[in-house]
This record gives C-alpha cells, structure tokens and sequence, in this order.
C-alpha cells in the first residue's frame, strides 16, 4: 500500500491546517496544501473521461504535478474562492471565468475516490449547514430546541414576541458578516435580544429572513467537537462576563473559563447519531446547559473552529483529525 497522502484545501494563514499538518507529516505522510485562489493563475486542473482516459491531475507548477486519484485522504478546511487572471480587465469576463473555475474546481473535489474526506463532500457538508435542517434532525433525535421561527413575515415576528413576553433572540441564517466597500467587514448580527427598536421596525423583515428563537437560560454552554466516533466537550462558562452573556463568539477568553466536559451518555449518542443523520466525519456542536440541567441543542457548525478550545482545555482535537485523515480514527 502506499504512503499516505492527504489534500488539504484552504487559504492561507490557517493555523488549523498548519498544526494537523505538522501531526500528518512527523506521522511519515505527505502533505499537500492547495489554495484554490492560486487558480487559474499559478495552477492548472486537468479532467479526462472517456476512451480509458479517466483522471485528474492537478499541476502547482513546472515540477508538482498531483495524481489526485492517488490521494488517501482529503481535508475541505477554508479553501478561498478561485481568483480571475490578471489580464481578464472586463469585469463581466473577470467574474464569469472565475464562476466556471469554481463550478471545475468543485465537480473535481466531488468527483474524488479517496476514502476519508473532512468533514465530508462538500455537497453534503454545505447541506448539513442549513440550520432548519439542523434544528428538525435534533428534535427527531430527542435533543430539546429552543422554539424557532424562521421567517420574513412581520406578523408572524409579533406574534412570537407576544408569545414569549418578549424575551426572545435573533440570530442571523447563515453568515454574521457582511462584505463591506473597499474590503472591510461588517458584523451583522450575532445572538442579539429583541429590543423595542427592533419591534418598532420589524417590517424590515420582508426584506430578508432571520431566526428567531425563545431566550434559553444558560448555566454554561458547551462546544461538542465531533470528529470521526470521537467527541470533545467544552464547557465555556460565558455567564461570567457581559460581553459574552448572549453569544460567546464575542469572546473574552482572559475572562471565561473554557473546561473540559464530561457529557451525559445519551447526549453524547444523539451527539453521534446528528452526525450520521448529516453524513458528517467533522462536526463542532453548540449546546446550552441551562440552570435546570437540561442540555439544550442549537446549532452544528460542519467546519468549525477548535484550536482555542484545543489550547485552553488540553483535548487533543487536532491529533483526532490527523488520525482521521490517516487511517479514519
């Protein structure tokens, strides 16, 4: 059998990738980190189908050339978007040759062999990312959700805030950022509290979705990493500053204790089980554990951060993936 070889795919300054890829190669496999923004400029993608033709090859330079059904494993971290020539100056023929290239580069990656892909075909993982899918196959699990609306209709907004005295949340659908003029980065919204200004302008929501969900009290949430059957718990005591008393991504981690986390066993296996419903290798898990003791479900990020977790409690999550994209853990 071969050496290993695993693809990694993403952007640069990934300290993620970084650190499994030390792990990968001081295991004796061979790492190849590939930035799709380097295509079509300094890399070329090569399909043949028919005539006993077939393959695919990826050339990185005069002398790299990868036979990519030789590849072991593949890692779908945070690959950038494929970056149009230079000397494509119409900005109409800029952004179409940029579409096609993303259009190859992903019926490339979906079209690969290897046996062991993280967190899972991009097809499949961009489709376990939809939170209304999430939140039905955790209440067909037995996880307690929050009550959720989803919606752009005014009315329905009211009347859910009648409903809940008010103390209700909104959290974005998909992504809290919004790409601003000249390259900055605005932040939309996080887990933020209903206030009477938002009431006041709730016809705002006919012009986009939003989730809406009852306020949950916290004790502690927790962060599940999943990665292959193996789960990592963390508990982050985000009651214990302002700043992250609603959303512990507008972190303070000087302040909030982050701690290891021992999790019920039937939590734990609906845990596993969410993943298998999602066809998920990879998975970072969101719970609330509210005063009562309940654990609470709200969200699973297919691609998630893990190192500050890794760092502040000791789990070894990055050597859970290298093992994964080794020999599948």
């Amino acid at each position: 059998m071969s050496d290993p070889h695993v693809l990694i795919l993403t952007g640069v300054g990934d300290a993620h990738a970084e650190r499994v890829a030390d792990l990968l190669t001081g295991r004796g496999a061979r790492v190849t980190v590939f930035d799709p923004a380097d295509f079509p400029v300094s890399a070329a993608v090569e399909l043949r189908h028919g005539a006993g033709a077939g393959g695919r090859r990826l050339r990185l330079g005069p002398e790299s050339t990868l036979d990519l059904d030789a590849l072991t494993a593949l890692w779908w971290r945070r690959p950038s978007l494929p970056s149009p020539h230079p000397e494509l100056t119409d900005p109409a023929v800029a952004a179409y040759a940029a579409q096609e290239c993303q259009t190859l580069l992903t019926g490339l990656w979906e079209g690969l062999t290897c046996r062991r892909q993280l967190p899972a075909r991009e097809s499949v993982f961009r489709r376990a990312g939809h939170k209304s899918l999430q939140l039905a196959q955790a209440a067909a699990l037995g996880f307690a959700v929050p009550d959720t609306v989803i919606t752009t209709d005014p009315e329905a907004f009211l009347d859910f805030h009648d409903r809940h005295d008010g103390r209700i949340v909104t959290k974005p659908l998909h992504v809290p950022f919004v790409d601003g003029v000249g390259g900055d980065l605005y932040v939309q919204r996080l887990c933020d509290p209903v206030s009477p200004r938002d009431v006041a302008y709730a016809g705002g929501l006919r012009f986009c979705p939003v989730i809406v969900q009852e306020y949950v009290p916290k004790r502690v949430e927790l962060r599940v990493t999943v990665v292959g059957r193996r789960v990592f718990a963390a508990e982050i005591h985000s009651q214990r500053t302002n700043r992250t008393g609603l959303d512990w991504r507008r972190y303070d981690t000087a302040r909030t204790p982050h701690r290891p986390h021992e999790l019920p066993g039937e939590v734990a296996a609906r845990c596993l089980a969410l993943m298998d419903c999602l066809d998920l290798a990879y998975g970072a898990i969101d719970l609330i554990v509210t005063p009562e003791g309940r654990h609470v479900f709200l969200e699973i990020n297919p691609n998630g951060q893990w190192l500050w977790i890794e760092d502040l409690t000791g789990l070894p999550i990055s050597r859970a993936v290298c093992d994964y994209l080794l020999d599948g853990g």
